[in-house]
């Protein structure tokens, strides 16, 4: 969230726009009977919900949820970790794009401390939560910072998975030359690791894993959305604080269910709503994009998540 963009004038929406807890419990419940199985909570940083401990343990006791999942900068992990895990969360994913605290806040750029981070990863592994580091890779930033970040996954014997840098939402700027592909991250790693491909596909999957022979828990994955888009397979929804339901991290608008909710839809209506929402997308974006002539906008990374 660039400063510049969100500064101190900025106006967030007012609290009656958002969810209530029992409005994404109820809305959560629709999805899983309609065969939802894996349930995450990301933000901008979810941390900062207040009583967030009450939504993760409604959410965990949603009969026929098997993952229960928080995205995180991990700033506020810490402190948080015990609450979280005996809530129900299962596991949390935290971003952490670089081991020097110089080439860190370039990438976040607001004056997040690496120590902050690793100490929110220690305390999540010290309560029993399954940790996955994510990286963001930008060429000519912090493309140098990989074999450290390796190095810190593997010493914790945690995942980490190194994503292209994606054109989510307007506000980054993003250009094609500041993508660093993932077959040169491979080929980086390979001169450190005799890494070995994971062949267990399953549809969805997001990342291409490898792990190190010998070594339990340490392995490296790559989210290639820029140079080997995966669109045909997606199968991810997202809810956004405000109620709408996106059925692509790039798409533009998305479909306001919060009104359905608030409207008097009782759950069967709802879950037709839905069901119709996700059996007319279209979403190829990341397919498409080389060929589009012009980009549109789209909504940002903060508001959707990740």
């Amino acid at each position: 969230m660039p400063a510049e963009v969100f500064g101190a004038g900025y106006e967030f929406l007012p609290k009656d726009e958002i969810l209530r807890f029992g409005e994404v419990e109820r809305l959560a419940k629709v999805f899983v009977k309609m065969g939802v199985r894996k349930l995450r909570l990301t933000g901008g940083e979810p941390l900062l919900r207040r009583d967030l401990h009450v939504l993760v343990r409604k959410l965990a006791e949603i009969e026929g949820v098997e993952d229960l999942a928080m995205t995180t900068n991990g700033v506020l992990l810490a402190a948080k970790a015990e609450e979280m895990k005996k809530a129900g969360l299962q596991r949390v994913t935290v971003s952490l794009d670089a081991m020097d605290q110089e080439v860190f806040g370039a990438m976040n750029g607001v004056g997040a401390k690496v120590e902050r981070v690793v100490e929110g990863i220690d305390a999540a592994l010290a309560v029993g939560l399954v940790v996955k580091v994510n990286t963001v890779v930008k060429k000519g930033v912090n493309e140098g910072e990989v074999p450290k970040l390796a190095a810190f996954a593997r010493e914790r014997q945690i995942p980490v998975r190194f994503i292209e840098y994606m054109d989510t939402g307007n506000a980054n700027r993003w250009k094609l030359d500041e993508v660093m592909p993932t077959a040169d991250l491979l080929a980086q790693l390979k001169q450190v690791y005799p890494l070995e491909a994971v062949c267990d596909p399953k549809l969805g999957e997001t990342s291409e894993r490898f792990h190190l022979p010998g070594v339990d828990g340490f392995e490296v994955g790559f989210i290639s959305s820029v140079t080997r888009p995966f669109c045909r397979d997606c199968n991810r929804a997202r809810l956004s604080a405000d109620g709408h339901l996106f059925t692509c991290l790039f798409a533009s608008v998305g479909h306001d269910v919060k009104a359905l909710v608030r409207g008097g839809f009782d759950d069967e209506a709802l879950a037709m709503q839905l069901a119709a929402i996700w059996s007319v997308r279209m979403d190829r974006y990341s397919e498409e994009r080389a060929g589009m002539k012009e980009i549109p906008k789209k909504a940002e990374m903060s508001y959707l998540g990740g």
